[in-house]
């Protein structure tokens, strides 16, 4: 399986997401922001990072990249996508996913190992975990604060599209505690927290099963490479 990972001016954890990709079992394939080609990837994660300096709105400028026709093309077909941090904006700047993310209700930014509860399982990206599971991954950011109208956001509840939510503090203000939401479909997933900064034993962050165990976000991309599987 080809899972495309696309840098834009400004991305600065492409590299680690191509790494935990390659970790899960799949070849990385580095994708360019100007390119409109997705050189036949399966799927597609869009990194986290600071896109085009964040001149504008998190995430604005990257969902109008030349790339960005491909990639909302694809979604819209039905290919996985999962964005990060910065790619969650990316994905709700272009309509992709709903809601918004705005500066954090504190005013600063925030860098923490934050536990996750899972919602859902239901997605391209989230199978290999357990509703109700607790996980531990890197959170780093600074307009993180997930909103959406009161319409809107009783949808996302009641259709079961938010995937996961903070345990124990809320770190930027999101509304509900929400963390990382769905399409209506399934197979595009924004998430706030970092999971390529957790798939190898030693080099994330501590959990309950063992101190510096630390592959709690690896489930994200196995998840995604075994529905390839199924589907083939």
């Amino acid at each position: 399986m080809k899972i495309g990972v696309v840098t834009f001016p400004g991305s600065l954890d492409d590299r680690d997401a191509q790494r935990a990709v390659r970790l899960a079992g799949a070849e990385p394939v580095a994708l360019w922001h100007g390119s409109h080609s997705l050189e036949g990837v399966d799927a597609l994660v869009l990194p986290g990072g600071f896109s085009y300096g964040d001149y504008l709105r998190c995430g604005a400028i990257a969902s109008l990249s030349p790339i960005m026709t491909e990639v909302i093309d694809a979604a819209n077909k039905g290919m996985p996508v999962l964005g990060i941090c910065n790619g969650f904006q990316m994905l709700a700047e272009a309509h992709l996913v709903d809601g918004g993310l705005i500066r954090n209700d504190h005013g600063n930014f925030i860098c923490r190992d934050q536990k996750l509860r899972v919602e859902n399982t239901d997605s391209a990206w989230t199978s290999d975990f357990a509703v109700g599971q607790e996980i531990t991954i890197p959170l780093k950011n600074g307009e993180g604060g997930f909103i959406a109208d009161a319409e809107t956001l009783a949808r996302l509840e009641g259709e079961g599209q938010v995937m996961f939510r903070y345990v124990d503090v809320n770190p930027n203000g999101s509304l509900n505690d929400i963390a990382g939401v769905r399409n209506a479909r399934g197979n595009v997933v924004g998430l706030m927290p970092h999971p390529e900064h957790a798939v190898e034993a030693g080099f994330g962050p501590d959990t309950d099963v063992a101190m510096r165990s630390g592959i709690d976000g690896l489930g994200f991309f196995t998840s995604v490479i075994k529905q390839a599987l199924v589907n083939a």
